[in-house]
Parts: C-alpha cells; structure tokens; sequence
C-alpha cells in the first residue's frame, strides 16, 4: 500500500486570515489572478451562513526552514512561507479579500475592492451595486462586520433602519402597517442575524496537508487533479506558487512587467507592444530557459526547491545559488531594451501584429534563444535579428511549438548547450541548420500547399503568407490601379488600418459560387479564395463571377503591375475559367511559392539559392521534430532475421510525420547519425535493387496506413560517399491517418494514432488524439472524420 501523503485538520476562518496575514500560509495573488465573479463570493457568504458545506482546503508543508527569509530577503523581510495552498486559492483570496477590505487584482491586473451586502431580514446576500446602497435594509459592506467597532456599525444600521421604518427606537409598538412584531423583537432578530454573519470568522475549515515528503512532481500532480474542473489550473501555476515561497519579489517582478504590458495609461518605456501582453507564468518559462536551459516544468520545480537532479537531496545552499541564478536571468528577460530589440525580429520576419501570431508558444521560445544568443554568445544586434527572424518565422509557421512544446523546446535547448560561450557562428550556424531541414524542397512543394487547404481566419499559415507579402513589398489586389497604391503591410499594420478601407475578400465570390452549387462555410471562406483587395477599386464586383471582372480589371494595369498582382496574389494562369476547386488547388501552390520567395529574402542577399535542407545538413542536424533515422527497413540486425516489428516502425514513423509537419526518414543511418546503407535490407528481397526496395516500402506503407501514399509520400535514394541510402520524404496531412497496430502487439485497437513530436514519434488516443485532432486540423475544412 502506497504512503499516505496527507494529514487531515481543520482551522477556523480567523486562524487562517491571521497565518495569511503573517505569511505563515503562502495566499500568492500570482498563482492565478482573482477569476470568480462577485456573485460567486456572495454564493460562498450565504453557503457558509447557512451552514453548507463549502469544500476541503488542500495545503503542502513547503518544508522551509522556520526563520529561513525569501531570496533577497534582509532582516525585516518576510520569511518563507510554511504552508502554500494547493486547492482553496479563489475561496480564500474571496474570504481573504471580504473580511480584511483589501482588493484584489483582476485578470488584467487591475485592483478591485470585492463588495458583498447582507439584508439581515430577508437572510440574504447580494454583490453591493446602487441600488443596494440606497436601500437601508441592507448592510451594504460587511466588511464593516468585522471591524474594531463592530458593535457601534450595528448600532448605526439598526438606527437607520428604524429612521425609514417610523419606528421611534425605544417604542414597543410598531408604527408600520407591514410590521408583525414589535420593533424591539424585530431589532433583537436582526442583530442576532448580524452576529451570525460576524461569527463567521469561526467558521471551521477541513483542511488535508500534503506532507513534506511529498515531492514536487506529486504535489502538481494532486494541484492539477483536484482542479481539473471548473477554473482549470495549469502546473506552471502551481509553479508560480512554488517561486512566491521563496523570492516573492521576483515573483512581483513578473506581475509588474505583465502588469504594464496592457496598461494603456503609462506613458514613457513599458512592455507594451504590438503582438503579445505576456503573462507571468510565460516570463518565467523564459527565466528559466535562458538560467538552466531546462523546458521541462518538471524540472524546473525541482530547481526551485534546491533539489539536485541526480540525487535528489535538498539543499538550502543549492536552492539560493539556483535562484540567484535566475534572478540575474530574469533581470535579462524583463529588460525593456533587450525586449523590443527582440521584438524587432518579428517586425523583421514580416510580422506587424498580435493578429498575425496564431502561437504564443512560439515567441515566447524564440525570446529564450534570443537571449541566449545575445547574452551567453555575445551576438551583435543586426546578426541575431537575421537569424532569429528565420527561426520564427520557421517556428511559427511549422507550428514546432504546439502540442509537446515542453519536449521540443528541450531539445532545441539541449542542441545549443553544447556551442561554446563565444561561438557566434557556431550558434547562428545551428539555428540555420534546423531551419533548413524543418523547411525542405517537399515542405514547400507539398506540406505548405496541403496546409493551406483549410478556412481558418487564425491560421499560422496564412500569418505565413501575410508575412511574405510584407516582405516582398506587395501592394494590395487592385491597388496597383491608383496613382498611389496601398501595401499590404499597411493593412496589417495595427496603428495605421482604418477599417473598411481594404479587407480579404472572396475572388469567387459567393453570390456567384451559390448559382454553382457551392455553399459550405469552408469552401467559400477557404484561405485560397480570399485576397488583400483594395476597397476603392472594388466597388461593384463582389458578386460577379471573376470571368466578368477580371478581363475589365486586366485591362486597367500595365504589363508590370499586371505581372506583380498575378505573383503576388498567385493568380494561376487563366483562373478565372478555371472550376472552383480546380482554382483552389493551383492557387494554394502558387501561394506556397510567394510564402518561400518572402522567407528567402531573410537570407541576407541569397534569396532563393540559399540550400534547402540537404541530406548533409540532415546528418548534420541528427533526429529533430522532421527528421528521423532508422538503420534498417525490415531486418533485425539483433536476432538476423525479418522482424516485423521493424516495418512497423517504419510504418508508424511516417505516420506521425503526416500527422504532425511532415519531415524525412533516413534509411540505413544509425542512431549516431553514423552511414549503415542498405545492404541489410536488400538481401531480403527478390528484386535486390533501388526499384524492388522502392517497391516494397510502397506497399508496405499502403497496407499499414489508412491514406494511400502517392503524392505524399516520396522515396529517393541519396549515395552518401560509398554508401547508399533511402530518404523518404513525407508532406503534412491534410487530414488525420492512422496506421494499423503491430501483429502481436497489445494494443486494444484496430488502428493506432501516431504524432511526430520533438525527435521521437508518441501515440495518441482519447481525449488526447481529439485534442490533437482539434488543434491541428480545422474542423471545417473536412479534415475531420468518421
């Protein structure tokens, strides 16, 4: 039988204000802003005077020494809490909040007073407003209940009661027709009732205490759990909660960046800007990105607790130096000079707004290694914007970020711990490299054009293709017909759009789409129906079929303006005769096309001849989110014999790369990266050459995987000095694809969901695969299934 890892107690509400209030128990206002609405508090006033039950407190015994002060703490700092909440946070923040007066931060940091009313005739509580102050059968604060004159507050209501009663105060008879008592019988009800409410300070709590022993990782594990419903909590809270221990004022740094990011009424310096309002718990990734190079908040707990990974003892000693040294890499992180230079690169990466960022999770990451380029290597401004634009623009756009970020972030990070404190170029060399291999010759001719089959407004691949029409300098459709035409990064750009002037419209639009059948939501609002078109010069357009308007526009523009609209809007030869999803098709190429010509101009001066993830460069890099290598196809080199388990691999592989960005498998390398070749394989086939080997792996895939594989699959083969090797090269679904379970294997269904996530592929199932299914695909675009 496992350990038990709590104790069961109980404390009245006065024992708990008084410990909040000395710092006894840890109340952080950090761990998430205060979220309940007023009527919530006022549910809780009336549970508790009711005598319901109103749920069990969870608290950790921290295990911090009894004098041991916060980091940077002096002598009249205050000292490390003993107890931290684990399940109650909004509960006693509210009680917390009522009883003392004091405010509390909303979800956008702004200080509120919480106003709660009691009407000690009726029993009821309401959320103060107006009109209950007017009324003098209500206490409009009870706040005031728990007062130093408390009894003197009393006596002024029961005055001013009696005043709109008529009631003379000292009378026996009541004076009112809607009276039923005597008014000194009446008056002794309410002031019992009143003490009910003002006794609630001895209102007894159920609390479990998690043990010391209990470690980091349980008690997430508990903190997640018993908030699964509801305001559902993250482990990076209960991370926040852990940092408020021990350097609260690090913690309040957070607060205060995050704080001025959204606040629109400071002027001078501040964290504002265009595309992010940071939250803490994302400044804090960043910290601790940049200090330990660690992703993984399972770590990072025990970091914060003086734990030694390896051995898992903690130290006073440890747990001080670890957090000086996040204190100097926070310091780095919330520096207003290195924020904008880093936001810069997104401005340089074509990037004009928060519209444009469909991944948080991305910038977020590309600031740590922004920071790791510009303070542990040493970069130049202009050489560390070049480099960082490419990544995100890469980061983005491939979404490496989403679903098991935590994983992929960690292995970024660990690629670059190993390149020297002063190796600049080795660092930017590193970053190109991923850069290069994620965005393949296939990516661009297969994946992209496949990611752009979707409707989806917040989609990182149109943000994408917005971007490169930034870059390219691009004029809206149309715009090219005036003596000054509008740019597209003019539309994009927050400060400078006035709404209306110019928008996405449909090229087929749907009024003339309806006369051909063609009504779904998400093929009329499919991204390759919609363009930047200049307003003005679309005026009596938008329902006329493109052969009507077309041919008259066209006429209006010169070869060159002709020749730059068609490009930069990917108009396909002759599209306007061409059949709606026929135009849908050809135009998604065209527009995959300006997306790679707008990242190529990041190369600085090498545009497109810049290469395009070569098998060298694979090698080189080693196994990522896109690359994977297997050193044989079917024959187990352990046991010298065919092992389907090995296929299976094979199988399941390519299966994540669908599902996930795509990428390439190498055949016959090693682990190490080390050339095996083929030989293996080869021997196990009738027809021992490039073409029996391309055979077999074809219909090995098309017997195990649920879509068939032409056209999104590419087999080649690559001769790497003597030896030859297989690449197989693998676009991104457009729709999911499942691969049948290995024979023999234990799995309880008939298909399995694979995922490409950081270099290892993961198998999804219930609500994880529904979640993926969700957030990768656009429900509308038919992506979905059955």
């Amino acid at each position: 039988m496992a350990p038990m890892l709590y104790s069961d107690s109980n404390y009245s509400l006065t024992h708990l204000i008084e410990e909040i209030k000395h710092g006894k128990i840890g109340l952080p206002s950090i761990q998430r802003p205060f979220v309940w609405k007023p009527a919530q508090v006022r549910d809780l006033f009336d549970s508790m005077y009711r005598g319901y039950p109103v749920g069990t407190l969870m608290f950790w015994e921290t295990g911090a020494d009894v004098d041991v002060r916060q980091i940077d703490g002096g002598e009249n700092d205050p000292v490390a809490a003993r107890q931290v909440i684990v399940d109650g946070q909004q509960r006693l923040t509210s009680l917390f909040a009522v009883i003392t007066g004091r405010p509390v931060f909303t979800q956008r940091f702004q200080s509120k007073r919480i106003r709660i009313a009691f009407c000690p005739k009726d029993e009821t509580f309401a959320v103060t407003n107006a009109a209950v102050e007017r009324d003098p059968e209500y206490i409009a604060d009870i706040t005031e209940l728990w007062a130093e004159r408390y009894r003197s507050k009393v006596r002024d209501f029961l005055k001013r009661l009696s005043a709109h009663r008529g009631v003379a105060e000292l009378d026996d008879t009541d004076q009112s027709l809607e009276q039923t008592m005597p008014w000194s019988e009446e008056r002794d009800m309410l002031e019992e009732r009143v003490d009910r409410v003002h006794n609630l300070r001895d209102f007894r709590f159920q609390v479990l205490i998690l043990s010391v022993d209990a470690d980091e990782e349980q008690v997430a594990d508990i903190f997640v759990r018993i908030n699964s419903k509801g305001m559902q909590l993250k482990r990076v809270d209960f991370l926040l909660t852990l940092m408020s221990i021990y350097w609260d004022k690090g913690r309040q740094q957070l607060e205060q960046f995050s704080h001025q990011a959204v606040d629109s009424n400071l002027t001078g310096p501040s964290p504002r800007n265009a595309f992010i309002d940071p939250m803490p718990d994302q400044l804090l990734r960043v910290g601790v990105g940049l200090a330990f190079r660690k992703g993984r908040i399972s770590d990072v707990y025990k970091i914060l607790r003086g734990r030694d990974l390896e051995s898992g003892e903690v130290s006073e000693t440890r747990r001080t130096e670890q957090f000086r040294i996040l204190a100097d890499a926070q310091e780095e992180v919330l520096n207003l000079d290195n924020w904008h230079e880093f936001l810069k690169c997104l401005i340089h990466a074509g990037f004009r707004s928060s519209r444009m960022v469909t991944s948080n999770n991305a910038l977020i990451y590309t600031y740590v290694l922004w920071l790791i380029g510009r303070r542990d290597i040493g970069l130049d401004l202009t050489t560390l914007r070049s480099v960082i634009a490419r990544w995100f623009f890469m980061a983005h756009t491939t979404g490496r970020y989403t679903g098991s970020y935590e994983t992929q972030i960690e292995s970024d990070l660990r690629r670059l711990s190993d390149i020297g404190s002063a190796n600049g170029q080795d660092f930017c060399q590193e970053l190109d490299r991923l850069v290069r291999a994620t965005f393949t010759h296939d990516y661009w001719k297969i994946s992209l054009p496949n990611k752009l089959d979707t409707s989806s407004a917040k989609s990182p691949v149109l943000s994408a293709y917005q971007a490169a029409l930034v870059l390219l300098d691009a004029k809206a459709l149309f715009s090219g017909l005036r003596v000054r035409g509008l740019r597209v990064r003019d539309l994009l750009d927050p400060a400078v759009v006035v709404p209306g002037s110019a928008d996405r419209r449909h090229l087929f639009p749907k009024a003339h789409l309806a006369t051909k059948g063609i009504t779904g939501i998400s093929q009329v609002n499919a991204i390759a129906n919609m363009a930047y078109v200049d307003s003005p010069e679309n005026g009596g357009i938008d329902d006329d079929a493109p052969s009507t308007y077309w041919p008259e526009m066209k006429a209006s523009m010169g070869k060159e303006q002709l020749e730059h609209q068609v490009y930069w809007h990917a108009l396909p030869v002759g599209w306007e005769q061409l059949d709606y999803p026929m135009f849908l098709e050809k135009r998604r190429s065209l527009m995959a096309k300006v997306v790679q010509d707008g990242f190529n101009t990041l190369w600085e001066n090498k545009r497109s001849s810049e290469p395009a993830g070569g098998v060298a460069d694979l090698l080189a890099v080693g196994e990522s989110q896109t690359v994977e290598f297997k050193s044989t196809a079917r024959w187990d080199i352990r046991t010298e014999q065919i092992g389907k388990w090995i296929e299976h691999a094979i199988a399941k592989t390519v299966c994540g790369f669908l599902n996930a960005e795509g990428g390439k498998l190498l055949i016959g390398v090693d682990d190490d990266g080390n050339v095996v070749g083929l030989e293996a394989d080869l021997a196990t086939l009738s027809k021992k050459n490039r073409d029996g080997y391309e055979l077999f792996l074809r219909q090995m895939l098309d017997n195990n995987l649920s879509v068939p594989t032409a056209g999104i699959v590419r087999i080649s083969f690559e001769r790497i000095g003597d030896t030859e090797i297989c690449v197989i090269s693998v676009s991104s679904s457009s729709k999911p694809v499942f691969c049948k379970p290995c024979k023999g294997s234990s799995s309880n269904y008939p298909i399995d969901f694979w995922v490409r996530t950081g270099n290892a592929t993961q198998q999804l199932h219930g609500d994880a695969m529904l979640e993926y299914r969700e957030n990768h695909w656009d429900a509308s675009t038919g992506g979905l299934f059955l």
